[in-house]
């Protein structure tokens, strides 16, 4: 039996680039040396993305079930029986509806442990709303799929770590939703995910103000006097390094990030926006805080390029990797934890 894990792949709107971009990442042989991946969707579906992008060498093990898949081949377990009628590019019914059928699937055989990890393409947030799926996005689905009180949205790359305290919320309501518990919750997630997911011993933090300037001291709103300083200092107190709150502008642009091992933002485009300047296509998003490993590329369904043979699938790449080396610090965690001589040994070589 092979200990390189097993990684689920969810197809997205099947209207979009997902397929395309899983299809590049799966042609490169030396991904199976690493992980035995396995994609949840239809071979039919797939080989129409297949020969939309002149992939003509490339072809899915179909199996049946996640135990039967090949560890050398790129395997995938057909989901639905009917024919699903494609639009590239467009937004249909057909598109939510079997991008929703694969994430169910894929998220089944995870929480049954039949596989080790789940690896997401970019879905639309509309229409895939239906009477199971009836959340802002994927980070959401799966925090309520694992039963999880609260998660943390992390865009990770190898220079850049960003967290946002409030997800896909509208603007209008970011400042009502922002609360001292909530701030010194995902801090807690951050720091617990850098040392357990990234081994990183003693991070530290930065925290952004919500305000322009930080508020300026009362000046320009009062969100960091009462409810952010308060809530860094709470963190501090439970051993969270967390350092701030800084303005967001001149934290990036000056380069001040570079100091610190991963940012917590106010709100999504806060964080998002440097991130995805900064990380361009290596960012990962990556879902902290759960029991299971859960990654996606930075980026969504790229309707107006899907068919063409003109998307990269780096950030895909990047974020299939992130879940191996994810999943492989928890397996070494839990032996670790089970042998504090050898944790004592990995610690001292670590220093």
């Amino acid at each position: 039996m092979s200990d390189k894990p097993k990684i689920g792949i969810s197809i997205g709107d099947v209207n979009g680039i997902g397929l395309e971009i899983i299809i590049k990442t799966l042609s490169d042989a030396r991904i199976y040396d690493y992980c035995t991946p396995i994609v949840y969707g239809h071979t039919k579906v797939a080989s129409f993305h297949r020969r939309a992008i002149h992939a003509n060498e490339f072809n899915f093990n179909v199996i049946d079930h996640a135990e039967n898949a090949q560890h050398k081949k790129p395997n995938m377990i057909n989901c639905w029986e009917e024919d699903v009628r494609i639009d590239m590019g467009k937004v249909t019914p057909e598109g939510g509806k079997y991008a929703f059928i694969s994430l169910q699937r894929a998220t089944d055989d995870l929480l049954s442990g039949h596989i080790d990890g789940l690896v997401t393409a970019p879905i639309n947030k509309d229409n895939i709303q239906n009477d199971d799926f009836k959340f802002p996005g994927h980070t959401e689905y799966l925090q309520h799929r694992d039963s999880k009180e609260d998660s943390l949205m992390f865009l990770v790359s190898d220079n850049l770590r960003v967290g946002v305290v409030t997800g896909h919320i509208p603007v209008s309501q970011i400042a009502q939703s922002i609360t001292a518990e909530k701030i010194v919750n995902k801090l807690k997630l951050m720091s617990a995910s850098l040392r357990d997911d990234f081994w990183i011993r003693k991070p530290k933090i930065a925290v952004l103000g919500l305000n322009p300037h930080a508020g300026d001291n009362g000046l320009i709103g009062n969100e960091e006097k009462d409810i952010i300083i308060p809530a860094i200092e709470e963190a501090r107190a439970n051993d969270v390094l967390a350092f701030g709150p800084y303005a967001a502008d001149g934290f990036f642009a000056n380069g001040t990030y570079m100091q610190f091992d991963a940012v917590l933002a106010m709100y999504h485009d806060q964080g998002l926006i440097p991130f995805k300047q900064i990380a361009f296509e290596t960012g990962v998003n990556y879902t902290a805080g759960l029991s299971f490993v859960r990654t996606s590329p930075d980026h969504g369904t790229a309707y107006d390029i899907a068919g063409r043979n003109m998307a990269s699938e780096v950030s895909f790449r990047e974020a299939l990797f992130t879940a191996i080396h994810v999943i492989k610090h928890r397996r070494e965690t839990a032996e670790l934890n089970e042998n504090p001589l050898l944790f004592s040994k990995l610690s001292r070589d670590r220093d």
